[in-house]
């Protein structure tokens, strides 16, 4: 007997009141995360518009050059294409759909794996209205012998004006997949530079205002940008390693050219992270600054209260005394006995507050 087919499975009674039908997920095509995909032979691009496929049979069936395919927060479905096309790690492929990886350096038999944390600085008034100062995303690079496979996640740090840059300096590009590599990284490590060089405009104003007299600076100012700071530093500081790895020979795929500029790269790493370390100390002064300057106003303004109750306490005091009712007391009745209390009240409260203003209680 021939087989019957399966009927569909009916949707839950939540999508059926709801009026939708359960259906199979919606693909996205893998065009959808493509920014751009070009072939590089000896330093220029092939004219015309390749799909990651045909990029990859154009080169080998070529024998030279390489595939440069760049993707934009791709999903689950579409990079599993491009890694089918390619012959990526399953592990690679999830590092690159979920992101949130730390800086990194992995190497798959002949594919290198590196993850960058990009940062950008927040425009902002002052910090005191500020919510973000610094917001972070990610760059993967896949490199194979002839492919680099860029991977971008988060709005800003496009890659389009590195890969012009390259097209332009086509002795650079002629060097293969690696100078692209280097490209993104420099790209990455400098824009690096131009967050911590912005980020110092706000420290320096935070230090201004913190020292500055008669001047009120909420710590939760300073804690936001030492936040800041920190998540910056987590972004940052553990390329080190990675860019470390790729500058020394033993054992390393990437060609002695490209390894000069990665100590370039590593030089301006450095200068970074040795940047963000001060900033951090000069943070960490100016919340025990604010913490003191707040203990200081504190008990100046104690003195202050102090100082008014005690100048309180001696009308209080002389009229208690004389709001007892008894009838044996001294100059009870007599007739300037109330113009007197009050002229000695006048005289011991103005000596008080003279004295206290003397010794800058008041």
């Amino acid at each position: 007997m021939p087989s019957v087919p399966s009927l569909p499975k009916r949707g839950s009674d939540k999508d059926q009141r709801s009026g939708k039908e359960a259906g199979p997920k919606i693909r996205i095509p893998t065009a959808r995360a493509i920014v751009d995909c070009g072939v590089y032979v000896d330093g220029r691009r092939l004219p015309g518009k390749f799909t990651h496929q045909a990029a990859l049979a154009e080169v080998r069936r070529r024998g030279e050059g390489f595939v440069w395919v760049g993707l934009l927060a791709p999903d689950e479905g579409q990079m599993e294409s491009v890694a089918e096309t390619f012959g990526l790690h399953e592990l690679m492929v999830e590092d690159a759909v979920h992101a949130h990886q730390r800086p990194k350096l992995e190497r798959y038999d002949d594919v290198v794996f590196l993850v960058l944390r990009t940062v950008n600085y927040v425009p902002h008034e002052s910090v005191a209205t500020a919510s973000e100062i610094v917001e972070t995303g990610e760059v993967m690079v896949f490199v194979g012998a002839d492919y680099v496979i860029t991977v971008r996640h988060g709005d800003h740090s496009p890659l389009a004006n590195v890969r012009r840059a390259l097209e332009q300096n086509q002795e650079r590009l002629a060097l293969g997949p690696y100078a692209v590599l280097h490209a993104v990284a420099d790209h990455v490590v400098d824009t690096y530079l131009e967050v911590t060089q912005a980020i110092e405009e706000d420290v320096d104003s935070m230090e201004e205002a913190v020292f500055s007299p008669r001047s009120s600076v909420a710590v939760e100012h300073i804690y936001l940008l030492k936040r800041e700071i920190v998540e910056l530093r987590r972004s940052v500081n553990p390329l080190a390693n990675p860019l470390l790895r790729l500058t020394q020979s033993p054992g390393n795929p990437v060609p002695k050219e490209i390894r000069r500029y990665f100590r370039d790269v590593l030089d301006h790493h450095t200068t970074v992270a040795e940047r963000i370390a001060e900033y951090d100390e000069v943070l960490s002064s100016l919340v025990d600054a604010a913490l003191a300057k707040i203990a200081v106003q504190q008990n100046t303004d104690m003195r202050k209260i102090s100082a008014w109750v005690a100048i309180a306490a001696v009308p209080t005091m002389i009229a208690g005394i004389y709001g007892m009712n008894f009838d044996n007391m001294p100059e009870l009745h007599w007739q300037l006995g109330y113009h007197s209390v009050l002229v000695v009240i006048a005289a011991i409260t103005v000596g008080l507050f003279v004295t206290f203003r003397r010794n800058h209680w008041l």
